[in-house]
């Protein structure tokens, strides 16, 4: 039966990342497992912040994918009914860190999955179009049955399957949390006048909309909504589409065009109780999911590879296997607390904004218009979201492993 190092399940930004950092940080042999559909990341794009950005530049993936990446300028965001005349903002952002290095960058996620396919490919990553259907644990290594009927055995078996992860469920690790019954819409829109990499976040009272600068006068949206309103609005046609967008856009821009169709995916935060199990791992959205209204979750999970994949290469230089116990513990110590964390915030603020209460929106409009004033505040939030401090991973700070 072949064997296997790591075998990653998910085939994503994060488990391509994963596959990259221990294929260049310790040699080992590493297969990525899915069924690869077509067309899954269309219209959907990403807030890169400047620790994953460091990341994927020592992974050697960031060249290709630096054209297409819209670096952010400023961020505003703003807190108003959909049918106030004029939306105040309450708190702006400046988008540097440091001298030319901004906070993040918006890059549609496509652009990044092929880069890392490309390049886990050139660095000699075994791909297989199918997906794990059961595996057992067995001595010092995991059995793995396939889709497509084939057998094999890994060391180690990190779900990177998304939140609704299979893997999970067939560890039979629990998972923790609730559904928002609010809907993320997605789609990429084009605009006649530049954004200069200005990114908005408009608070209205069904839920957050983020207008996210892409490169040309371009913009991707990430649009929450009443999930049976968001139903109503996949069921428009173009025109009603983009009159419905307008009004929650603004027209400081100009005319807008759809440039891809609006995709719609469930709101909701959970948290697998553990996220190891015998020779396993979780990581990414099959460990935790958070609303995307603080553009999150693909940061949270590159900083999963990023200590996972310093754990497996730090223990590897001591001779023990990627799935060795205190590997997984290592990243489990250091993932649970911060993972938890960012998810009460987001849900917190989800549940303050998501909502037109009187009280509500004096105490958080207040509160922003504090930390408006506050510029050593501000940048602190700024440089948490750019993931750049605490104890940050080598990776996250531009380090070889």
């Amino acid at each position: 039966m072949p064997m296997t190092d790591v075998t990653i399940a998910g085939g994503g930004i994060v488990g391509l990342s994963l596959a990259m950092a221990l294929r260049r940080g310790a040699g080992l042999s590493v297969q990525v497992i899915d069924p690869l559909p077509a067309g899954k990341d269309i219209g959907r794009a990403s807030a890169v912040a400047a620790g994953a950005q460091r990341m994927l530049a020592e992974l050697g993936v960031w060249d290709a994918i630096a054209p297409a990446a819209q670096p952010v300028s400023r961020m505003v965001v703003t807190d108003s009914r959909l049918s106030d005349p004029v939306r105040q903002a309450f708190i702006t952002f400046d988008g540097a860190i440091a001298p030319d290095e901004p906070f993040a960058y918006i890059i549609e996620n496509a652009v990044v999955t092929n880069a890392l396919r490309d390049a886990a490919h050139a660095a000699g990553v075994v791909s297989a179009a199918t997906a794990v259907k059961g595996f057992a644990t067995r001595g010092a290594g995991v059995d793995l049955t396939l889709a497509d009927g084939s057998r094999q055995r890994t060391a180690l078996l990190v779900a990177a399957d998304g939140a609704r992860s299979a893997l999970r469920s067939y560890a039979g690790i629990p998972w923790s949390g609730h559904d928002y019954d609010q809907s993320g819409i997605v789609a990429t829109v084009a605009h006649e006048r530049p954004h200069d990499g200005c990114a908005v976040q408009h608070f209205l009272p069904p839920g957050p909309f983020a207008r996210l600068p892409l490169t040309g006068n371009r913009s991707s949206i990430v649009w929450t909504e009443r999930r049976a309103d968001a139903e109503a609005l996949l069921a428009l046609d173009a025109d009603d589409v983009v009159d419905e967008l307008e009004r929650r856009f603004g027209l400081d821009l100009g005319r807008l065009t759809l440039e891809t169709e609006l995709r719609a995916f469930p709101l909701g935060v959970g948290m697998a109780r553990r996220f190891v199990g015998d020779r396993f791992a979780l990581v990414g959205d099959a460990a935790h999911l958070v609303h995307p209204l603080a553009g999150l979750g693909l940061n949270l999970g590159l900083r999963d590879v990023a200590v996972l994949a310093e754990a497996i290469v730090d223990h590897a230089r001591l001779g023990l296997p990627p799935g060795d116990a205190t590997v997984l513990e290592r990243y489990q110590r250091a993932r649970r607390f911060d993972t938890l964390t960012l998810g009460i915030a987001t849900d917190g603020l989800n549940r303050l904004f998501s909502n037109d209460r009187l009280p509500f929106r004096l105490a958080r409009d207040l509160g922003l218009g504090i930390v408006d004033r506050m510029p050593g505040l501000k940048n602190f939030f700024i440089r948490e979201a750019a993931g750049v401090v605490g104890a940050v991973p080598r990776l996250m700070r531009g380090e070889p492993l």
